[in-house]
């Protein structure tokens, strides 16, 4: 059964239509009014091999803060609901990814209980139209409304395109390990607990 969830976001700020099948091939349609992060959303799909798609409708003419905080939140909505009782999965996922000079490094558990550690530092405040800064913003959003714990670091790089895309494809790579069906445990919650 494909795991798919569709999430409509509406606020003053923001207009989000975004859908996720976590079974997919890879396939992204993003429409986001920010190009570079329509690059990161695109690289997240094509790696994690997750169709999405993303509309968005956001005011732009203040900045990209709140197209990007909210296509976060919504995201995260959508993998929690996509995962629904989260029974078979894999739970933990690792990637490092090299990026030329850059290593991007992700871990995940999804464990029902929401955390971020963001450990990146940018040299410039901005990559096209998006601030360096909200890539942080982006995660925080996606960890807190998907209840995943999520580690990402950045130990090392010059570009900041470069380390930006090589968090946004560990992230992707380890989504992708941690919610990919255990076939040994395929009918079971992976928790003593239970329950994630």
């Amino acid at each position: 059964m494909r795991r798919i969830a569709q999430i409509e976001r509406k606020t003053k700020e923001t207009d989000i239509k975004l859908q996720i099948d976590l079974d997919g091939t890879g396939e992204g349609e993003i429409d986001t009014g920010v190009g570079f992060f329509d690059h990161m959303l695109n690289s997240f799909a094509r790696h994690g091999g997750f169709d999405l798609k993303v509309k968005c409708k956001g005011d732009l003419e203040v900045d990209a803060h709140h197209t990007v905080e909210d296509i976060g939140i919504a995201l995260g909505e959508a993998i929690k609901k996509a995962l629904d009782d989260k029974k078979g999965i894999t739970r933990y996922g690792f990637a490092s990814i090299p990026m030329d000079e850059a290593l991007g490094q992700c871990s995940i558990d999804i464990s029902g209980r929401a955390f971020l550690v963001f450990d990146c530092e940018f040299a410039a405040a901005m990559c096209g139209q998006m601030d360096t800064q909200l890539a942080e913003e982006f995660f925080r959003a996606v960890a807190f409304n998907s209840d995943i714990t999520l580690h990402l670091s950045c130990p090392y790089g010059n570009n900041d395109h470069h380390k930006m895309e090589a968090l946004f494809k560990a992230f992707a790579r380890s989504l992708r390990e941690a919610v990919a069906i255990d076939p040994r445990n395929a009918d079971k919650i992976p928790s003593t607990k239970g329950v994630l």
